[in-house]
């Protein structure tokens, strides 16, 4: 079985921006891979003029919200440093020639690449040798620049969940039958970095040696 991996477009975000962009993002894919009786629910963004879809499951919800909490943790002990969350849904089989005891093998058959690049927005504290007056005139001029840089993300965040819907309309044929009427028709798991920058592709590149050379989008 062959692995689809999607690579979304990376986005450039603010500390107190990271929560809500993976929310919309995280969302938005497990809505369009629960393939059972969903119960869809639409959700306003709290700092975007964005509304996705939530699946209705709570257990699901609880899962993305601690994965989310585990990655600002990992962004906080890590500053400046670009960093990805991983989307997987796989199946679980039988390892063939286990005889005594029983075996089971996860066969990753698509996989979400979510790029984040944590930004630090200049502070109002710049000297001046002009007085008080161009100490205000910059704090507006950064406050300007920053609403520019959230308009700016909301533009790419829209982008990124339109490239979610066109993916999965394009690739369908590597989705297994569904055999269940569960939500979340098949096991998922969301990754994030570890204390080890290395280990996040290595642990990656392990899976794809259990699922076969992926087929790659961006």
């Amino acid at each position: 079985m062959n692995c689809e991996v999607f690579n979304l477009n990376e986005l450039e975000v603010e500390h107190f921006q990271i929560r809500e962009v993976l929310r919309c993002i995280l969302h938005t894919v497990a809505f369009h891979r629960a393939l059972g009786l969903v119960r869809p629910k639409d959700v306003d963004s709290e700092l975007f003029e964005i509304t996705y879809v939530q699946c209705g499951d709570l257990e699901l919800e609880k899962k993305i919200e601690e994965k989310i909490d585990q990655f600002v943790n990992w962004v906080e002990k890590h500053p400046n440093k670009k960093s990805q969350m991983c989307l997987s849904f796989y199946e679980v089989r039988n390892k063939p020639g286990a005889w005594f005891t029983p075996k089971v093998e996860r066969f990753y058959w698509e996989q979400w690449y979510i790029s984040i690049n944590v930004i630090s927005p200049k502070t109002s504290g710049s000297k001046s040798h002009h007085g008080k007056a161009l100490v205000v005139e910059s704090g507006d001029t950064m406050m300007e620049e920053r609403n520019a840089r959230h308009a700016a993300l909301e533009l790419a965040l829209r982008d990124v969940l339109f490239q979610i819907i066109r993916f999965v309309n394009e690739k369908k044929d590597h989705i297994p039958p569904v055999l269940n009427t569960d939500v979340v028709s098949f096991p998922y798991e969301i990754t994030i970095p570890s204390t080890s920058d290395s280990s996040f592709g290595m642990d990656m590149f392990k899976r794809m040696l259990q699922t076969g050379h992926p087929g790659m989008l961006s």
